[in-house]
């Protein structure tokens, strides 16, 4: 199966992709059956971006993101679990840089 790394890369970073149809004035999702050989492709890219993730897990993780419907909430889910949301992040940052001028004094 061929397949570009960017397009798996897209997924995870933009969510999956939905082929969609302009429908007086309004942008609808198309369905299965409209889809194109290149939506489908391009469909296909967060399938394969979960099986990567979920591959590599172990079974306490893959419990956390089992219940994801795509491969950005699969990857959102572990990023907070593991390095914690931008608050903690922050507050992990000025507690380092504290102790880095205690420890400098």
């Amino acid at each position: 199966m061929h397949f570009t790394y960017k397009g798996i890369w897209k997924a995870i970073e933009n969510g999956p992709f939905i082929p969609q149809v302009k429908k007086y004035d309004v942008f609808v999702d198309k369905p299965p059956s409209e889809w194109t050989e290149v939506d489908s492709k391009k469909a296909k890219f967060d399938w394969i971006a979960k099986n990567i993730i979920i591959s590599t897990l172990i079974c306490d993780e893959f419990v956390r993101v089992s219940q994801c419907t795509s491969a950005k909430e699969m990857l959102d889910i572990l990023e907070v679990t593991h390095e914690g949301t931008n608050d903690v992040k922050r507050a992990r940052k000025h507690a380092l840089i504290q102790e880095y001028e205690l420890f400098r004094m």
